[in-house]
């Protein structure tokens, strides 16, 4: 048994800044991640940083973007195009975001990484967790580690349902919270409007996950795939050319009004993903979600509450279903061959993943647990909707949310579907405004000793907002100086003194508030 004052399950960007934050105040760390990898999605293919408003977002996560600049500048010199496509560091390569979080951890000799663990038990006393058991996925060796206080960092919200904390799982009803765009809903992205079969029924879908791409146009660090994966069937992305036909997979709608040149492509098969630069021959693509083919929705049907096995089982279908969407556009006949010739600029990069078949490591998981915590995070809180003068404000703030609302679809193409995929919230920019986040929403109701800065307490449309990685390195920065607050004043996470961690998040950079013209 290893003893420790703060315990951090998840190596997310939530759960290191949590590590390093309560590292650099003195306190001893473990830092727990089922992955033989660090950096949860930012290190494995999410290469453009979700973020509308940097000046909103500081702390520890401006620190990382800082270093991934000076990477790029030092490597590569100030006036090299590998600097311009980085944008200020928020743009970056998976493995250079690896190699930063590394060299973060690395400075805090107080931090304990523990790599290939399975999470498999929590143990509780008094309400209080107290520890937890580990299993090595390579060893098969029982740990068992102790802490003063927790955090959980995992995107699934693992280790306070071990706990027996109370969660959501699934969308809300519209009359639950009264959130508009609560439950099953049809939305157009480009009209604003609510489409017919919009019930606000509540159900157990949650957002499609996908794997996010990290794709290079450099020949000599292509790793070429010119054999479809094991259960291949091109049937599932014939309906892209149904898309197509009906003008589906064109640019969006501000450069349909005139913004100007728009990427090759668009109005082509390869528009089923969303392609950005990032340095080096590489890009960040992503699978874009407004095709009606878009094949995901409903694929990640019980993974939140499977064990690592059937976990697997489901990344590996997520997996061959992404390896057979890329081999469909770069080899199926009935892909004109321009589309082809467009697709076959991007492979996999020999240089990245190179223990994965230069796969990314992490599936993306957009949702799944959400805390039952102090406070709940809604769509009013996000939008500033029906509170004029105190919307987006509370007394406990930790960080600002500013990321628009933006839901991937949760069920696939129905036979009345023509717009939209049902549960698809596309970047509702006109309605999402910057907001406090309350201290609460990490808190559980009823579960002493445990902070929980990524699977916190929002409905299902407010988690559309907060669910983006540079807001939970701001949430799990707070977590960190929580977990130091509360072993200082020797009191529960739920009692830190607000003030004083607010004062101590402001010293280090980080950003509780923002200028009232910023939400109008």
């Amino acid at each position: 048994m290893t003893e420790y004052e703060v315990v951090v399950v998840g190596g997310t960007p939530g759960g290191i800044a949590a590590a390093i934050a309560a590292a650099r105040l003195g306190r001893s760390v473990a830092l727990v991640e089922y992955h033989a990898h660090l950096g949860g999605m930012a290190a494995s293919g999410l290469g453009k940083s979700d973020i509308e408003h940097r000046e909103l977002i500081g702390g520890l996560f401006r620190e990382f973007v800082e270093r991934i600049r000076r990477y790029y500048v030092e490597r590569f010199g100030h006036d090299s195009e590998n600097v311009r496509l980085c944008r200020d560091g928020y743009y970056y390569e998976p493995s250079v975001a690896e190699q930063t979080f590394a060299a973060m951890i690395a400075r805090e000799p107080l931090i304990e990484v523990c790599k290939s663990q399975i999470l498999q038990a929590a143990q509780v006393t008094d309400n209080c967790l107290c520890g937890i058991a580990l299993r090595d996925r390579i060893s098969g060796e029982i740990r068992t580690l102790r802490g003063r206080v927790f955090v959980d960092a995992t995107y699934e919200g693992d280790l306070y349902a071990l706990a027996g904390a109370a969660y959501r799982l699934g969308r809300e009803s519209r009359d639950e919270f009264h959130e508009p765009h609560a439950g099953v809903v049809y939305f157009d992205y480009d009209t604003g409007e609510f489409l017919p079969r919009s019930t606000g029924a509540a159900d157990s879908r949650l957002p499609a996950y996908t794997y996010r791409l990290c794709l290079t146009t450099d020949p000599a660090n292509s790793y070429l795939v010119d054999q479809p994966p094991e259960g291949y069937d091109r049937e599932r992305y014939l309906p892209y050319l149904e898309d197509l036909a009906a003008g589906r997979l064109g640019p969006p709608r501000q450069f349909q009004e005139g913004w100007g040149y728009y990427p090759a492509h668009f109005n082509t098969l390869v528009r089923a993903l969303s392609v950005t630069e990032l340095p080096n021959g590489k890009v960040d693509a992503n699978i874009n979600p407004r095709p009606l083919a878009f094949p995901f929705a409903e694929e990640n049907a019980g993974y939140v509450e499977a064990d690592w096995a059937e976990r697997e089982r489901i990344s590996r279908r997520h997996r061959a279903l992404t390896l057979g969407l890329l081999y469909f556009l770069q080899h199926d006949r009935q892909v004109p061959g321009s589309h082809r010739e467009i697709a076959g600029r991007y492979h996999w990069p020999l240089d990245e993943f190179l223990d994965n078949g230069h796969f990314p490591f992490q599936l993306y998981v957009r949702e799944a647990r959400r805390l039952c915590g102090c406070y709940t995070l809604t769509e009013h809180d996000v939008t500033g909707r029906d509170r004029p003068g105190t919307a987006g404000r509370c007394e406990d703030a930790v960080a600002v949310g500013e990321f628009p609302i933006d839901s991937f679809p949760c069920r696939k193409r129905q036979p009345e579907d023509t717009r939209v995929l049902e549960g698809y919230l596309g970047m509702l920019a006109h309605l999402t405004r910057p907001y406090q986040i309350p201290y609460r929403i990490m808190i559980p109701e009823s579960r002493d000793a445990l902070i929980v800065p990524v699977a916190a307490s929002t409905t299902h449309v407010a988690y559309s907002s907060i669910r983006m990685e540079p807001t939970w390195m701001a949430l799990g920065q707070a977590a960190g100086v929580a977990a130091h607050l509360a072993l200082q004043h020797q009191c529960q996470p739920r009692a830190v003194p607000i003030a004083l961690l607010q004062q101590y998040l402001i010293d280090q950079g980080q950003v509780l508030a923002f200028r009232s013209e910023q939400v109008v």
